[in-house]
C-alpha cells in the first residue's frame, strides 16, 4: 500500500520562535534589517565583480558567485520566517515545505562544494604560480562552478521523495523557522531510522570530503607562504586565505553540529540557534570578511559608489 493515501496533513505550522506578539515584532524588524543588509553587501560583491574588469579573474569569479549563492540560499528561508513573525496561523503547505527543504539544502550542499573550488583555486595561485594562469582558466572556473550547482541539486531528489512517501498523520506543528529533516522526520506516524540514517551519511560524507579538502589544501598553501622570503607577499597571501578560512570555520563548524550525528540527538534549540547562524548570520557577515581584508574588492566597492553619487547628482 501506499502510504502516502493515507495522509490527512495537507500543512504543516511552523512554531518559529514561540514569544510574546511585542518581541514577534521586534524579531520581524531585526531581521528584516539584517535581510535588507545581507542582499545589499553580496549583490555589491557581484556587481562589483561584473563592472569592474580587474576583477575578471577566477577567485573573484568564484567570489562573485558565492555571493549570488548566498543571496539565493537566505531566500529559501528568510523571508517565509518573516511572514511567520506577523503571521498569526503561521502554516505552509505540504508541497511548499518539502519544497524549501529541498532548496535549502541544494544551496547548502553547494556552498560545501564551492568552499573546497575556491581552496583549490588558492592552492594553485599560491603553490603553481607559473602554471596557475594556463590551468585555472575564467572558462574551467565557470564549468566547475556550474559542476558545484548541478552536483548540489542531484544529491537529494530520492531522500526528500521517501519522505514525502511516509505517512503524516498529526500532529503537523513544527517546533522549527522552516522545513528541517529532523522535526519533519519526528512528525511520521511511523518512525524512519533508514531515511534518517542514510540523510546522515550523506551529509558526513559530502561534509568531510570537502573540509578535509580545504584542509589539505590550506596546509600545502601554509607550507608555501612561509617559503616566501618577502614579508609582504607573505601579508598578502596570508590576508586572501585568512578570509577564506574565516568563512570555511563559521560555515563548517555549524552545520557539522547540526548534521554530521543523526538530526534526533540534537536538542531543537541549538537545532534553531545552529540553523539560524549558518542560514542568516553567516551570509551577512561573510561579504564584510571579503571587502575589508581585500583591497582590489574595496577598490571596486569604491568606484561603485562614486558612479552612484554620481548618477544621484546629475
Amino acid at each position: 500500500m501506499n502510504v502516502s493515501k493515507i495522509n490527512t496533513v495537507t500543512e504543516f505550522i511552523l512554531l518559529s520562535f514561540p514569544c510574546s506578539r511585542e518581541v514577534q515584532i521586534f524579531l520581524f524588524m531585526l531581521f528584516s534589517v539584517t535581510y535588507t543588509l545581507t542582499l545589499l553587501g553580496n549583490g555589491a560583491i557581484v556587481c562589483a565583480e561584473k563592472l569592474d574588469r580587474r576583477l575578471h579573474t577566477p577567485m573573484y569569479v568564484l567570489l562573485a558567485n558565492f555571493s549570488f549563492l548566498e543571496i539565493c540560499y537566505i531566500n529559501t528561508t528568510v523571508p517565509n520566517m518573516l511572514g511567520n513573525f506577523i503571521s498569526e496561523t503561521k502554516t505552509i503547505s505540504f508541497t511548499a515545505c518539502f519544497l524549501q527543504f529541498y532548496f535549502f539544502f541544494s544551496m547548502g550542499i553547494t556552498e560545501t562544494l564551492l568552499l573546497p573550488l575556491m581552496a583549490f583555486d588558492r592552492y594553485l595561485a599560491i603553490c603553481r604560480p607559473l602554471h596557475y594562469p594556463t590551468i585555472m582558466t575564467n572558462h574551467l572556473c565557470m564549468n566547475l562552478v556550474a559542476i558545484c550547482w548541478v552536483t548540489a541539486f542531484l544529491c537529494y531528489p530520492v531522500p526528500i521523495y521517501f519522505m514525502t512517501q511516509l505517512p503524516f498523520c498529526g500532529p503537523n506543528t513544527i517546533d522549527h523557522f522552516l522545513c528541517d529533516p529532523g522535526p519533519l522526520l519526528a512528525l511520521s506516524c511511523t518512525p524512519a531510522p533508514g531515511i534518517e540514517l542514510s540523510c546522515s551519511a550523506l551529509n558526513s560524507l559530502i561534509i568531510f570530503v570537502c573540509f578535509f579538502f580545504i584542509i589539505g589544501s590550506y596546509t600545502l598553501v601554509i607550507r608555501a607562504v612561509l617559503r616566501v622570503p618577502s614579508a609582504a607577499g607573505r601579508r598578502k597571501a596570508f590576508s586572501t586565505c585568512g578570509s577564506h578560512l574565516a568563512v570555511v570555520s563559521l560555515f563548517f563548524g555549524s552545520i557539522m553540529i547540526m548534521y554530521v550525528s543523526p538530526t534526533s540527538e540534537n536538542p531543537i534549540g541549538i537545532q534553531k540557534i545552529v540553523t539560524l547562524f549558518y542560514s542568516s548570520v553567516t551570509p551577512l557577515i561573510n561579504p564584510l570578511i571579503y571587502s575589508l581584508r581585500n583591497k582590489d574588492m574595496k577598490a571596486a566597492l569604491r568606484k561603485i559608489l562614486i558612479k552612484v553619487k554620481i548618477g544621484e547628482s546629475e
